[in-house]
């Protein structure tokens, strides 16, 4: 069974519609959660949910259906990647940022913006949500020394802190500073007029990544 679950915010629908509900359904055992951020990944991890023998929640970023520049052909002949599986969708070395779903634009907006400052970037797409795969999580960090999470949803008891807190437990010794994090606020979802102000931007990242390489 799979069931489609439209979510985020950013298009200025009212505030019920705007949530990010995903920490919710992660943290029940037994069942699947994977969110894709590109339009490749939307169209192989929906066919590769519905062939999976499990129960899957199929998070799609409400912003994917309203962006032109999100748009992209599909190659329908190549072997897609797992579906629980996390990918580098940008090598750096500076600071590692690991985001899902729509936050992964972000992520890599901040990190061309960074390169025009000199500051390098990796960016991880999480993409599978329960079980998380943070082996490439892992990796990137222990050559990095940072990260910083990225999410829509509140920060309290959410994905971005149980990444921040797997990192931390596995890569102690590659750390060289303290996991930022960046996520909604710990309120209820605003109006659209002031969701621009909840949801983590460019600035907002950049921040953190400012936050870790200060230390």
């Amino acid at each position: 069974m799979v069931i489609r679950v439209p979510f985020g915010g950013g298009i200025g629908a009212v505030e019920h519609h705007s949530e990010s509900p995903e920490s919710l359904f992660s943290h029940i055992p037994g069942l699947k959660v994977v969110s894709c951020s590109n339009p490749v990944d939307a169209y192989w991890m929906l066919r590769q949910a519905i062939d999976s023998d499990d129960p899957v929640l199929f998070f799609e970023p409400k912003k994917l259906y309203h962006s032109t520049a999100l748009k992209a052909p599909v190659d329908t002949t190549v072997t897609p990647e797992p579906l629980h599986a996390s990918r580098v969708v940008r090598h750096g070395t500076a600071a590692t940022v690991a985001a899902y779903g729509p936050s992964v634009k972000v992520a890599l907006d901040a990190a061309t913006a960074a390169q025009e400052e000199g500051t390098s970037l990796e960016v991880v797409d999480l993409r599978t949500l329960s079980p998380l795969d943070l082996d490439p999580v892992f990796e990137s960090v222990r050559r990095t020394g940072r990260l910083v999470v990225v999410s829509e949803a509140s920060g309290e008891v959410s994905l971005a802190s149980e990444v921040a807190a797997r990192v931390q437990q596995e890569c102690f010794y590659s750390l060289e500073a303290p996991v930022q994090r960046v996520t909604g606020f710990d309120t209820p979802y605003p109006p659209a007029k002031l969701e621009e102000h909840f949801l983590p931007d460019l600035d907002r990242v950049l921040h953190a990544v400012d936050r870790a390489l200060e230390w």
